[in-house]
């Protein structure tokens, strides 16, 4: 057999379908399982959206090509979007369109690092933001971030990582795999830090739809007169719409870095998904009040997990917010491996181990709460008290 491509073959293999093979062999026992493990939307899509996919499904306007940016239809509503959510003056030309965030992202990077690079990001990471660059061949340089710091890095952490090698910083906020949300603040004095190096600054904002507070910015990054030179923001329309399935995510930046990207997106996949672009378009303005409630369903299944983690002796809840909590175990010295596929087989608990978001995280375990709802959460509570290794 001919060689595989050995910056591929040393990925490891997906986490999620490891763990959904755990959840399938759950004998019931306990009852019905309890979902933590991939972040999907845990109620159903609008019946307006499903409506508005289907029209533009069977749309001969569908099948074919289209700009490569993105239809202008969505380019125009997401910038009108974002120019109301962060208080700024966005125009399409800032926007391009992509087949889901992850494919945000590896444009992005390929936009600005090549093999031999180093792009920073934080330790614990996103899995998918790692194995994207180890196949890229670019180098990952770790900021660790600490439970007594809210899982958050400083800017003075982030400088001292800084090297001439280093092409990019790789942000999540609110974070993905611990919730962590970074305050408008910080992210300015990191915005200033990886101007003044030359650096971008990478933001995937995919769960910003769930913050706490209604209205708010989550920063004021968009209002400084310079950021087309060094800001990049993420999204994706997965969560927010419940269409993780239609792959549909944005990235905003300077015409001159979407330049960049079209390049990039036209090697991947010409052009993101038509249906879904039309559909979300008219959704935007359409189903704003729907999102808001189930921004407040997130925020009532957070709670609800939090009073569970706090009735629950030995374990502990370090981190939560948005769709995610970083849980610690009280298992020392396991793997996390090994207590995530217990907790599945034998309490009917799935979820995430936290060896799949850096080293050193061997101790958590990562449980997506808008998966489950609040009785299933409240059965969780149950279940951690009795589970023992």
């Amino acid at each position: 057999m001919p060689a595989f491509n050995p910056l591929i073959e040393q990925i490891s293999p997906p986490p999620v379908p490891s763990v959904q093979a755990w959840a399938r062999a759950y004998d019931g026992a306990k009852g019905p399982l309890i979902d933590l493990s991939q972040a999907v939307p845990g109620y159903p899509t609008h019946p307006k959206m499903l409506q508005l996919l289907g029209e533009a499904a069977s749309s001969r306007a569908s099948t074919g090509y289209g700009p490569i940016e993105g239809d202008g239809v969505l380019r125009e509503a997401y910038a009108a979007h974002v120019s109301e959510v962060y208080g700024a003056s966005l125009s399409p030309g800032h926007v391009h369109i992509t087949s889901g965030c992850n494919q945000a992202f590896i444009c992005a990077i390929m936009a600005v690092a090549g093999a031999g690079d180093t792009v920073l990001m934080t330790n614990p990471y996103y899995f998918n933001h790692q194995t994207t660059l180890a196949m890229l061949g670019i180098a990952t340089k770790l900021v660790e971030c600490r439970a007594e710091n809210g899982f958050l890095p400083t800017a003075a952490d982030i400088e001292a990582q800084i090297g001439p090698d280093v092409k990019a910083l790789a942000l999540v906020s609110p974070n993905n795999p611990t919730g962590a949300i970074y305050p408008p603040e910080l992210l300015a004095e990191i915005a200033d830090l990886c101007h003044s190096r030359g650096i971008w600054l990478i933001l995937d904002e995919t769960y910003r739809d769930f913050l706490p507070s209604a209205g708010a910015a989550p920063h004021a990054l968009f209002s400084r007169p310079d950021w087309e030179s060094s800001i990049v923001s993420l999204y994706s329309f997965s969560k927010s719409f419940c269409i993780p399935g239609h792959r549909l995510g944005a990235i905003t930046a300077g015409p001159a870095f979407i330049a960049q990207v079209a390049k990039v997106m036209d090697n991947l996949q010409i052009c993101a998904p038509r249906a879904g672009q039309a559909a979300v378009a008219t959704a935007l303005p359409l189903l704003a009040d729907w999102r808001e409630e189930n921004r407040q369903e997130i925020l009532r299944r957070a709670r609800a997990l939090s009073y569970v983690m706090h009735s629950v002796s030995d374990w502990k809840l370090d981190a939560l917010g948005a769709y995610f909590a970083f849980v610690r175990h009280p298992f020392e010295g396991m793997q996390s491996a090994q207590v995530a596929e217990a907790l599945a087989k034998r309490a009917g608990v799935s979820c995430i181990p936290g060896s799949y978001f850096g080293p050193g995280q061997e101790q958590y375990l990562r449980f997506a709460v808008a998966n489950a709802d609040v009785d299933g959460l409240t059965m969780l509570a149950q279940r951690l008290s009795g589970f023992t290794l």
